[in-house]
């Protein structure tokens, strides 16, 4: 779980980056960038909610 929760900020930091990048500069990749990098955290999230209910079980 723990390494979930790493790839979680992992994802969400790369994910603040280029979200900034695209706002502060207008950099249009970094807007893709930062849409591909929501996708991800959405998974991500979604593997957490499975593995949190599971451990919540035991």
């Amino acid at each position: 779980m723990k390494e979930l929760i790493e790839k979680i900020n992992a994802e969400f930091e790369a994910f603040t980056t280029e979200a900034n990048l695209q706002v502060e500069k207008g950099n249009k990749a970094a807007g893709t960038r930062a849409r591909k990098s929501a996708l991800e955290l959405s998974k991500l999230f979604k593997d957490f909610r499975k593995v949190s209910v599971e451990e919540t079980k035991k």
